[in-house]
């Protein structure tokens, strides 16, 4: 392995980062390590700390546009350790990859996007425009004192993103082959379906709550809830839970309760959705009561600066053409987009995300912080002194 490699600066970061055990919503002392980065930078940093939750927003600059990378320090559980070839919170090189939980998602990632701003504020040190950094905690969790919150109060007193960078693990089989340039909505319910408990001997006596939903789960799952459009897939919903019972199989139930969630394409709205749900559950004629939650809205951005400036990026690093993608699960672009009209997401290759011995290609993490600087150049139109036209 190059030592010239090892010595990186995004990837001596990376190694700092993936080293402390950030669980969510513990931040593990990433916070100030990168806020004494960017503060070195001439950043403004401000914290917006809730309920145990760590998040910073950072700004150098006051003038427009306002240039912002996004992501989160914190990780999910490792699992059993001897699981892990080398311990997750040891950040090992070995073969050619960097070992680690949060390798991936989305501490290297952050490390290179840090890296590339302390190269392109080196060369351009007056540069047009304002950079943005947003960090949080909370992403990996239940994502409601997080980037929600940073947008909120940015909202709140006018400060608006004109684009953002979110550095998720968007790469699929080959580095720079995909960046997501939306996501899907997603909407969850618990759904509890009222019966009459009693002995299965006596069905007439009771009244069980799983063969009144049977049919109406079946029509649910089946319902073709819309065709999608150019960018997102159809909307689909997927049961994950279903719960009744008293452990005796000699007992008709009383109550059955059902999980299920909706990944949805603009296409439909959360409120259709609810609506024609329960006018389903209604039409079956059952007994329910339903508790629904919106956990983000799709958005997409459309072909426009940010993506034309991310894909000239990466082609001219990998020699890759990117696809853009609205698949997988949510991420904090849901909430930034709130008060940014352009949101795209580019990172590693994301095989390993969320798996035992999460890994990133050591080779991949100069090419990530080179293609995050040669888009920060691109949107603030920057130039170098030395090029200036006297």
């Amino acid at each position: 392995m190059s030592p010239a490699l090892t010595r990186h600066p995004a990837v001596a970061l990376a190694l700092e980062l993936i080293a402390r055990p950030s669980l969510t919503p513990d931040e593990a002392g990433c916070f100030a390590l990168l806020s004494q980065r960017l503060a070195a930078l001439g950043f403004q940093i401000e914290r917006f700390d809730s309920q145990g939750v760590s998040n910073l927003w950072a700004r150098r600059g006051t003038a427009k546009p306002v240039i912002c990378f996004a992501g989160h320090v914190d990780v999910v559980p490792p699992g059993p350790e001897n699981a892990w070839d080398s311990p997750p919170f040891t950040p090992t090189i070995r073969e050619g990859f960097l070992y680690g939980r949060g390798a991936a998602d989305m501490k290297t990632p952050l490390a290179a996007f840090i890296a590339a701003i302390e190269t392109f504020v080196s060369e351009y040190p007056n540069h047009p425009g304002s950079i943005g950094v947003l960090l949080t905690s909370d992403e990996e969790g239940v994502a409601t004192q997080g980037t929600v919150k940073v947008v909120e109060a940015l909202k709140a007193r006018g400060e608006r993103i004109d684009a953002c960078i979110v550095a998720e693990p968007s790469s699929n089989a080959q580095f720079g082959d995909t960046l997501k340039n939306g996501r899907r909505g997603s909407l969850s319910a618990i759904l509890h379906v009222q019966g009459q408990q009693g002995h299965v001997a006596y069905p007439e006596r009771a009244r069980n709550p799983i063969h009144a939903l049977a049919p109406a789960l079946t029509e649910l799952v089946a319902t073709q809830w819309d065709t999608g459009d150019d960018y997102f897939p159809p909307t689909t919903c997927q049961v994950s839970n279903i719960h009744a019972g008293t452990g005796a199989n000699n007992v008709i139930p009383g109550e059955c309760e059902v999980l299920f969630n909706f990944r949805f394409a603009p296409a439909s709205s959360a409120e259709s959705l609810k609506a024609r749900t329960e006018a389903l559950f209604n039409r079956h004629g059952l007994d329910y009561r339903i508790q629904w939650q919106l956990s983000g809205k799709p958005f997409l951005t459309k072909r426009g600066p940010l993506i034309e400036a991310m894909c000239t990026a990466i082609r001219s690093v990998t020699g890759i053409e990117p696809a853009l993608s609205t698949s997988g699960g949510t991420s904090d672009g849901r909430f930034i987009a709130d008060i940014c009209p352009e949101v795209a997401e580019f990172g590693p290759i994301n095989a390993t995300i969320h798996k035992t011995n999460e890994c990133v290609a050591l080779a991949d993490i100069p090419l990530l912080t080179d293609i995050y600087r040669r888009i920060l150049a691109s949107l603030l139109g920057a130039e170098k002194p030395n090029e200036r036209a006297s």
